[in-house]
């Protein structure tokens, strides 16, 4: 990314460009894209391509100004970082379900190391997760505004990653190239056991809780209360994407069939 690029992404985020990629920044930078960079999957039922390129997804996001899953923000994300002076890992994990783990490649997490001597897990594409950036080190609770976590050695030299003692996904720790990842995208893009494929989901965390659009529904967070409205036409779920999210669409995302893989569903 030249400093044109990096200056409208930082604008995208309502950030600052820091004076040194140290860890307090990096605390600010991670907080602004949540609040502002949707989590959504809307791309992948509107039948559009996820490229894993560093000028796609960046453009996506800051050109587009579009969310993504978490290959498309922790990868333009990692872009930023990298081009604001921080020493960036891809890290790969695989996501738990119930009393197992989900395919290689399942998700992607970001190493970031400061000028400040910070080693950090950053990660913002993982849906409801941490404001903040866990510290990488730390085998104790951390504290944060979305929930208490904790970062776990697990067998083989990786590491788990829970939340409120719940474990979320189990990391690697060698990084890993952006194309590394183009398997993992096609197969939450493409199969019928994908979450991403069964669902719309368009989440972006706010100053007060969060704001959810699922289809119709909309849910609004606000501390422990949470309103609900099922929306009563495509009208309202537009002006919903673009109000809450500042998504333009001009029709309404539909759920989408997988693509069929060797005749089969």
């Amino acid at each position: 990314m030249d400093t044109a690029q990096t200056d409208a992404y930082l604008r995208r985020i309502g950030a600052e460009r820091p004076a040194s990629p140290t860890s307090a920044a990096l605390r600010a930078l991670h907080l602004a894209h949540l609040r502002s960079v949707p989590f959504e999957n809307l791309s992948i039922h509107d039948g559009e391509e996820v490229d894993l390129t560093e000028e796609d997804l960046v453009a996506k996001v800051v050109e587009r100004r579009r969310g993504g899953f978490c290959f498309e923000l922790n990868g333009a994300f990692a872009a930023l970082l990298a081009a604001l002076g921080y020493d960036v890992g891809l890290l790969p994990a695989r996501v738990y379900q119930e009393d197992r783990v989900g395919i290689p490649y399942d998700h992607m997490a970001l190493r970031v190391r400061t000028a400040d001597g910070g080693d950090w897990l950053a990660d913002i594409g993982f849906g409801t997760h941490s404001h903040f950036p866990l510290d990488f080190t730390e085998r104790g609770d951390q504290v944060d505004p979305g929930g208490t976590f904790r970062i776990a050695e697990a067998p083989g030299g990786d590491l788990d990653v829970l939340r409120d003692g719940r474990p979320q996904y189990l990391l690697e720790t060698r990084p890993r190239a952006l194309a590394d990842f183009a398997a993992g995208a096609w197969y939450h893009r493409t199969s019928p056991k994908s979450h991403f494929t069964r669902s719309l989901v368009c989440t972006v965390l706010t100053g007060t809780g969060r704001v959810t659009l699922s289809g119709d529904r909309l849910t609004v967070t606000t501390g422990d209360e949470k309103h609900v409205t099922e929306l009563a036409s495509d009208a309202e779920v537009l002006d919903a994407y673009a109000r809450h999210f500042g998504i333009v669409l001009d029709r309404v995302p539909r759920l989408a069939e997988p693509v069929r893989v060797g005749g089969r569903r």
